[in-house]
């Protein structure tokens, strides 16, 4: 396996994890951390698929990402400054 190969599979590895999280109802599809690692993880896959010129990959990656990065913003606007605020 190459590094880009070992990035690939990190980036799909971070989406999956917050997928299986979801679906096992172990995370909020909403919660920061769900949606850092869909961010993160197509962020990644993104840039490979640009670099490689797939395109029909990079619009499936770059629009998952865009929609997490403007739900992932969302939910850190909607936390409490301090977590002796919340409730």
């Amino acid at each position: 396996m190459t590094t880009t190969d070992l990035i690939e599979v990190l980036g799909a590895l971070l989406i999956l994890a917050a997928f299986a999280g979801g679906q096992l109802r172990r995370m909020d599809p909403h919660s920061v951390r769900y949606l850092l690692l869909n961010t993160v993880g197509a962020g990644i896959l993104a840039v490979l698929a640009a670099a490689e010129r797939s395109w029909g990959f990079l619009l499936l990656e770059g629009t998952w990402t865009i929609v997490s990065v403007i739900s992932l913003a969302q939910a850190l606007r909607r936390r409490p400054d301090h977590p002796s605020e919340a409730g």
